[in-house]
């Protein structure tokens, strides 16, 4: 028997979702919605154009559940996919978007048996709204929140989003960070570039913005997060970072340490797909540091969730366990 793992990145759609166009009208949007084929299949548009091909896991608990039995999943923490975030709404609109999700969300969960954890979300543009909304869906069930790596032109070093993350430390809530609206423009239309290049690109950006803006230094040791896509670039540039911290003042930028030092202060999870990368993650990271996750139920995830870490060469039972099951536990305060 193989072991059971947590898996602690994965996305949800409701299937009973508002129509925000119908709400706050086109021009606010574009706004997500589902199409159901009631065939197990379905499409999710964003405004009128067809956004991703999906199936009934991502928005039926029944169906997911049986996934995680498949893939001998214990539990799975599920969370927004980005573009439900409406960071580019007015701020009261993407507020009521966010609790909305995070009930439905819940609602989801609850029909799961216990299987299915959720994260909130919250509207980043704003602040003080987003740690109202916050607490009120921690006091609701949410384990912990998803947010994308930057508002606009305003990143993961933004004063807004170093106070929210303090926010997140208090309240005891985990941090996911996912890559969203990803840099790169036309030339990322060709053969899905903005995910196998933009997306690694962009959660690089974000754990760069943190260090190199300072946020590590300003915000408590306590703040649990962890960033998507195995950090995406990260461990593998970390070298060319800290020879560029030390060669170049202006690489610097605020940060009191190299970035070497910083390697305590966040996790990732595992979603890289080869054992090559995973091998330089968990060497880079630290065991501790690394939890499974596996992006489902996208056609990109990982096909087989946890495999890549079971499959591991040359990882002692004891890392192992940890990977597949401790640091979540420990990271989500599931136990």
């Amino acid at each position: 028997m193989t072991s059971p793992c947590i898996d602690i990145h994965s996305h949800f759609f409701p299937a009973q979702a508002p129509n925000f166009a119908q709400k706050f009208g086109e021009q606010s949007g574009p706004w997500v919605t589902l199409q159901d084929h009631g065939d197990g299949t379905g499409m999710m548009l964003l405004g009128d154009k067809p956004f991703r091909p999906v199936h009934s896991a991502l928005w039926d608990a029944k169906a997911r559940v049986k996934e995680l039995d498949d893939n001998n999943v214990a539990t799975q923490i599920v969370c927004a996919t980005p573009v439900m975030f409406a960071y580019d709404a007015p701020a009261e609109q993407a507020a009521y978007v966010a609790s909305t999700y995070n009930d439905l969300a819940l609602a989801m969960c609850a029909d799961s048996g216990g299987r299915l954890k959720a994260l909130a979300q919250v509207p980043l543009q704003d602040a003080d709204l987003s740690c109202k909304e916050l607490t009120r869906a921690m006091r609701a069930g949410c384990v912990g929140v998803q947010i994308g790596n930057h508002v606009g032109p305003r990143e993961m070093d933004d004063e807004g989003t170093i106070r929210f993350l303090a926010h997140c430390a208090a309240e005891g809530a985990a941090v996911l960070v996912h890559p969203w609206d990803m840099l790169g423009g036309e030339r990322l239309k060709r053969w899905m570039s903005a995910w196998t290049v933009a997306m690694p690109a962009e959660t690089q950006f974000g754990i760069m913005a943190m260090i190199l803006g300072g946020a590590f230094d300003q915000l408590p040791t306590d703040l649990r997060i962890c960033f998507a896509h195995g950090g995406g670039g990260f461990p593998y540039l970390l070298g060319r970072l800290e020879n560029a911290w030390h060669r170049r003042d202006i690489v610097r930028g605020v940060s009191k340490h190299p970035p070497s030092h910083y390697l305590n202060r966040f996790s990732v999870d595992s979603a890289v797909f080869d054992p090559r990368a995973l091998r330089l993650l968990i060497d880079t990271m630290g065991a501790g540091h690394v939890m499974v996750g596996s992006d489902a139920p996208f056609p990109l995830g990982e096909e087989h969730i946890g495999d890549l870490v079971r499959n591991q060469p040359e990882v002692s039972p004891t890392d192992r366990a940890a990977i597949l099951r401790d640091n979540a536990n420990s990271f989500f305060r599931l136990g």
